[in-house]
């Protein structure tokens, strides 16, 4: 399964803090392809911007690679996706990962309840 990671699961693993254990599993297996997207780097930097995060100790850039995860861009099919999905969600960062994650065919790893509105594969607790 290849999975595509939440932003709020980055900034857990980026502290060091709480995952399931399945989860923390999954991320830490060097046989699975885990994604990072470039929005989820845009709503880190966002959230740094209005003191909600505090400053990584390197550049954003470097993410993806600290965490052994594969970055991917938010490009024009992605947009396409996201222009056609329904707004069961109002997070708009959210919203294109998801469009993000289906036309990528990935799984989101996630504990925010409303993906489960959209036709896109969830990585399950147990």
């Amino acid at each position: 399964m290849r999975i595509l990671v939440d932003t709020s699961v980055v900034i857990r693993a980026l502290a060091d803090s709480e995952l399931p254990r399945e989860w923390r599993t999954m991320l830490l297996d060097p046989n699975r392809q885990i994604a990072l997207s470039s929005i989820s780097l845009a709503e880190i930097a966002s959230k740094i911007a209005i003191g909600k995060l505090p400053e990584p100790p390197g550049p954003l850039a470097l993410v993806p690679a600290s965490l052994g995860f594969d970055e991917l861009p938010f490009e024009a099919r992605h947009a396409e996706r996201l222009r056609r999905l329904p707004l069961h969600h109002r997070d708009p960062f959210d919203r294109m990962l998801i469009a993000q994650a289906i036309v990528e065919d990935l799984a989101i790893m996630t504990t925010d309840r409303m993906f489960e509105s959209y036709p896109v594969r969830l990585v399950p607790l147990a």
